[in-house]
C-alpha cells in the first residue's frame, strides 16, 4: 500500500509559478515510476509529466514541454512538479500518482497507475 500526499497548489496568476510536491510512503519508494496528472470537471485525468524509478527519464505532455518539469528525490521520498509560465489553461485538480514497482527505464505514460493522492487544486487567473 502507497500513501501520497500532494501539497503546493493554490492560486496564481497567469505568467507566474507553483511548485507542488508529492511525499510518499509505504512499499520502496525508488522502485516506483511517478506521474503527476491533471483533469477538470467534465474531462479525463490526463497526463501532465511522469518520471522513471531512477528519475533518468521523464515525458511530459505536449502542452507543458519548456513550462513544467518533473523530478524526485529518492531520499526524501518525494516527487516534485515545477510549473512556470502558467497560463489558465493550466488550471486542475493535479494528483501525484504511483506506478507500483516499475523498475523500468521509461515510465508508463497511460493511466494504469496504481495509486494517487487526494489532490491539490491550481488556479491560474488571467
Amino acid at each position: 500500500q502507497v500513501q501520497l500526499v500532494e501539497s503546493g497548489g493554490g492560486l496564481v496568476q497567469a505568467g507566474g509559478s507553483l511548485r507542488l510536491s508529492c511525499a510518499a510512503s509505504g512499499g520502496i519508494f525508488s522502485r516506483h515510476a511517478m506521474g503527476w496528472f491533471r483533469q477538470t470537471p467534465g474531462k479525463e485525468r490526463e497526463l501532465v509529466a511522469a518520471i522513471s524509478w531512477s528519475g533518468g527519464s521523464t515525458a511530459s505532455a505536449d502542452s507543458v514541454k519548456g513550462r513544467f518539469t518533473i523530478s524526485r528525490d529518492n531520499a526524501k521520498n518525494t516527487v516534485y512538479l515545477q510549473m512556470n509560465s502558467l497560463n489558465t489553461e493550466d488550471t486542475a485538480v493535479y494528483y501525484c500518482e504511483a506506478k507500483y514497482y516499475y523498475p523500468a527505464r521509461s515510465p508508463p505514460l497511460t493511466n494504469d497507475y496504481d495509486y494517487w493522492g487526494q489532490g491539490t487544486q491550481v488556479t491560474v487567473s488571467s
